[in-house]
């Protein structure tokens, strides 16, 4: 027959299994992430521009003009 006791047992045991598991986001940032500042599309630009990686280059300009992201893109 079950009785209280077991219940207050099994959700002792319940809440010790749980109160070790961990999140798979602690620690990280959720959300939107910043946006980037026009002093940092231009470092990127000139680098694509120095690398000679022409594609990257017009995908990454595409992205910027249209809003897009990139995975939208390719």
């Amino acid at each position: 027959m079950f009785s209280f006791q077991d219940k207050e047992n099994d959700l002792n045991t319940d809440i010790h299994i749980n109160s070790h598991r961990v999140q798979w986001n602690k620690g990280k940032q959720v959300g939107q992430k910043m946006s980037l500042k026009l002093k940092m599309i231009w470092a990127i630009r000139i680098r694509l521009q120095l690398a000679h990686q022409v594609r990257e280059l017009a995908l990454f300009n595409l992205a910027i003009d249209s809003k897009l992201r990139g995975c939208d893109l390719v």
